[in-house]
């Protein structure tokens, strides 16, 4: 099989030394948690997902990353890390697997719904062959991606999540009234853009600015799909 190469620079601040993240040629999944600060059943996947920055899977197999979702902001407190995009990419998701539902906390493992947290299973392995190799570059401003390999689709998106790292809220109202909650791998922004290019080979720029982000996830789709092909990630210097 041909290489699947991947070039992803980022600039998310100015001042910031270059950052250079890799994964690839074998598969590193992405792992989804829709998440509620106002939802009582939401702070112990939360913890079990901040685990994982001891994990030594995290970057090389895992690339985690914590959407808030903004249906419990009405109920009582309002999420200051809530989107009403986030929830509508899970609304997304349930519509593709035949519900009209959604939940938290919910898990998403490579596109797929993910219910073995709740059963206290591991992680799947999801180790399979060389999908492709996803190079990252964080410096000073914006994202010039290339995107080449061993595919046979027409167009690709790339999406990038600035994400906060162990951050806490004290919570004042709502179901989780006088606790501390703490985060890490919290979706700060989503951003997406189609690359353009042909016979494998992809370009684009993808500007960036989330001045708080402590790390960085990213993936790349088949346009129009919610299924990640390649995900990287990892700490921004």
């Amino acid at each position: 099989m041909r290489a699947f190469w991947i070039l992803f620079a980022v600039t998310l601040v100015s001042g910031r030394a270059e950052t250079i993240f890799h994964a690839g040629p074998a598969k590193v999944s992405l792992l989804e948690l829709y998440t509620s600060e106002g939802c009582s059943s939401c702070p112990p996947a939360e913890s079990w997902l901040s685990r994982l920055n001891s994990d030594s899977r995290l970057w090389k197999e895992i690339v985690p990353v914590a959407f808030h979702v903004d249906y419990w902001d009405n109920l009582g407190w309002k999420d200051r890390f809530s989107k009403r995009e986030y929830t509508s990419r899970q609304q997304s998701y349930s519509a593709s697997w035949g519900t009209s539902s959604v939940y938290t906390p919910g898990f998403v493992l490579d596109g797929q719904e993910w219910k073995g947290w709740f059963a206290g299973e591991p992680l799947p392995d999801r180790a399979g062959g060389a999908v492709g190799t996803l190079e990252i570059r964080v410096d000073n401003g914006i994202a010039k991606i290339s995107f080449s390999g061993n595919t046979k689709e027409k167009a690709v998106d790339v999406h990038a999540v600035p994400l906060a790292m162990n951050v806490s809220s004290e919570v004042r109202a709502g179901e989780n009234r006088g606790r501390k909650l703490a985060h890490s791998f919290v979706a700060l922004d989503l951003v997406t853009t189609r690359l353009t290019g042909r016979d494998g080979i992809f370009f684009g720029e993808l500007p960036l600015n989330a001045p708080e982000a402590a790390a960085l996830a990213v993936w790349v789709t088949p346009t129009g799909s919610l299924t990640p092909l390649q995900a990287a990630g990892g700490l921004i210097k």
